[in-house]
């Protein structure tokens, strides 16, 4: 029984760890086996919160391993990871012991090779091709001679050179140029950002916004012209109101901006030989144009001239047009008195018939009925008069009554009363108003006090002047012959000054009491 409770219990000296602990363990042992690593293999799950962290799957065909990019990093990434892209990624390996697994901490994420760019370009450019970014509908005319044309692009290399050339020979235009990084990290955001401010310009403003854009940039490889395949940049072509024309690169390099623009040129040269007509051609035309006008012109009023003289040759004399009228005149005043006459009977017989109803006896009858009718009519006058009056002095009384000064008085003092009461919240607020302000005022003034330098020699410090001011350093105390100390309570003068100030104090000071001097 003894030996049983001696022996001790099979594993039951191994030490205890806590599951921070032994997560911990591992942590380290990982990170410090595989410090920064390279990984490559295809992007799969890809999670995006709100955070702005970048959460990813790297796998093969066997395994997966978790990944994740911080925000600060994911902001400066070149190219953005999407999922089933081949990438090669670096970073460094831990642990996440929230969840129990392991995970590589991303600083660094690049596609592996032309090939992944290609098809990332590829299905970026289905997907933008499906939402109808490309069709030939939505692209804007270029104008044919605009006024400004602004130029987004870089403003130290020689394709805003060759622009600015080009149009000078061709046809000399007003152009606002964009300053812009054409390749890197920054190249999509400050290009799209250009478009937009290009957009948001005033037309005929302090700043004018430009009739025409070019975006613009010399050839490279495929990674330096990266910047212009961002989906940024051709959201920005497809949103922009003004006409844009596309010069990336060579005219065998190829981006989607090209396929989204109004216009894509082979060359920034060509961009602005579309932007602009040549300005002799166009002088030589209007004066053509001009010459036809003039001549059409000339062979118009030839034409009607005839015209005009052949129907003057097919009309009538003056004399023949004439003639008939003439002798109708004619005919006319011979039949005219007998006309008269025969009126003037006709009105005759027509007086005397109408004289002849009009007898005395007529008339006096029709004035007596008229007389009588009048008798009848003035008493009755008289009393609707008199209603009248009543009426309207009746409605004058009325009236009268609602015109009392009571109301007026009622209404004055209401308004009285609210001045009153705005008055006093006024002199409230501006009492208040005051106090506050000298509050304010005395705290920033005992904030002045502690802060200054009276305040620190009170406290037990001192500072030393020599004749070119306050003394910082030992080298220049020793350099300064004249030096003053300052206390809280006065300055104490140092070296031969302060020796004779001594003396000249004693010898003022008087003899003390007992001495025989």
């Amino acid at each position: 029984m003894s030996d049983l409770i001696d022996d001790p219990i099979p594993g039951q000296n191994e030490p205890e760890f806590s599951v921070t602990e032994i997560s911990n363990a591992i942590k380290r042992v990982i990170e410090g086996e595989f410090g920064h690593v390279r990984i490559r293999g295809e992007v799969g799950r890809v999670s995006r919160p709100r955070s702005g962290h970048v959460y990813l799957d790297l796998k093969d065909d066997k395994s997966v391993i978790n990944g994740v990019i911080w925000k600060g990093v994911a902001t400066r990434l070149a190219v953005q990871p999407e999922e089933g892209m081949e990438v090669v990624a670096t970073g460094r390996m831990t642990t996440f012991g929230g969840q129990s697994r392991y995970q590589i901490v991303i600083e660094d994420i690049k596609p592996a090779g032309v090939g992944a760019l290609m098809a990332m370009l590829e299905k970026r450019k289905q997907q933008l091709s499906a939402e109808g970014l490309f069709a030939a509908e939505r692209k804007k005319m270029l104008p044919y001679l605009p006024e400004i044309i602004g130029v987004v692009t870089s403003p130290s290399g020689a394709v805003i050179r060759d622009i600015l050339h080009r149009l000078r020979d061709r046809f000399p235009r007003k152009v606002l140029i964009w300053p812009v990084a054409v390749q890197g990290e920054k190249c999509a955001g400050e290009v799209a950002r250009a478009i937009e401010g290009f957009n948001n310009l005033t037309p005929g403003g302090a700043m004018p916004r430009p009739d025409l854009l070019i975006v613009a940039r010399g050839g490279g490889s495929i990674e330096d012209l990266w910047g212009f395949n961002e989906e940024i940049v051709a959201r920005a072509v497809a949103a922009s109101d003004i006409p844009l024309i596309s010069a990336v690169g060579h005219e065998t390099d190829t981006t989607l901006i090209d396929y989204v623009s109004d216009k894509r040129a082979p060359t920034p040269t060509a961009a602005a030989e579309l932007a602009v007509p040549v300005r002799l051609e166009l002088l030589t035309w209007v004066e053509g144009q001009g010459a036809r006008m003039a001549q059409a012109l000339g062979q118009g009023i030839s034409t009607r001239g005839q015209r005009l003289r052949d129907l003057g040759r097919a009309l009538p004399r003056i004399d023949m047009l004439l003639d008939g009228p003439r002798q109708r005149l004619d005919r006319a005043g011979e039949r005219l008195p007998a006309a008269l006459t025969a009126g003037v009977q006709q009105r005759r017989v027509k007086l005397s018939e109408t004289s002849g109803s009009l007898r005395p006896s007529l008339l006096t009858r029709q004035l007596g009925e008229n007389k009588r009718r009048l008798e009848q009519s003035g008493p009755r006058l008289a009393a609707c008069l008199t209603q009248a009056v009543d009426r309207k002095r009746d409605a004058l009384k009325h009236r009268n009554d609602r015109l009392t000064p009571g109301p007026i008085r009622q209404d004055i003092g209401r308004k009285s009363e609210r001045l009153q009461a705005l008055a006093r919240r006024f002199s409230d607020a501006a009492r208040h108003q005051a106090h506050e302000r000298r509050q304010k005022l005395e705290a920033l003034d005992r904030l002045r006090e502690t802060l200054g330098y009276l305040e620190t020699l009170k406290r037990g410090y001192a500072v030393v002047h020599g004749a070119d001011g306050v003394l910082t350093s030992k080298k220049a105390a020793q350099k300064s012959a004249p030096q003053e100390i300052e206390f809280a309570d006065g300055r104490l003068k140092l070296g031969a000054s302060a020796t004779k100030a001594r003396r000249s104090a004693r010898q003022d000071e008087p003899p003390e009491q007992g001495s025989l001097f």
